[in-house]
């Protein structure tokens, strides 16, 4: 299954969050949201079609997040859970531990907002569309 989507950049994107990354629908991003890589996404973790859903709320079903900006590519790989929800209505996050929540898509990430690509976010930063593809196997 592969599903693809997208959100913006913003100027205050910083991309220093340690443990996690994150995609929301908000508009507007203060530096405080250091997790934060996309915004004004029109899709929520309730829009995710159903047989995408069903993969990631599966236990230890590999995830793959590719992101995609003008001029660079990230490739994140994490987890399902059967205990996800997926049921956040602004909020997607990413995260390397196996905590979970209404707002969590993937546990286990090899990569939180610290380790992507610099010039990934340099491009968010300059309010470049962001593609999001995620796909299961």
């Amino acid at each position: 299954m592969e599903y693809t989507f997208f959100a913006n950049g913003h100027e205050n994107v910083t991309s220093k969050h340690k443990s996690t990354f994150e995609i929301t629908t908000d508009k507007n991003l203060t530096l405080k949201g250091d997790c934060i890589i996309g915004l004004n996404s029109a899709i929520t973790l309730k829009d995710l079609p159903e047989e995408l859903r069903k993969d990631i709320q599966t236990d230890n079903k590999e995830i793959t997040m590719i992101l995609k900006t003008e001029n660079a590519t990230d490739t994140i790989k994490g987890e399902g859970s059967s205990k996800l929800t997926l049921n956040h209505p602004t909020d997607m996050v990413c995260r390397k531990s196996d905590f979970t929540c209404n707002r969590t898509l993937m546990i286990r990430c090899d990569k939180a907002a610290k380790d992507l690509n610099k010039e990934l976010i340099n491009d968010l930063k300059n309010n470049n569309t962001l593609k999001i593809t995620i796909k299961t196997s």
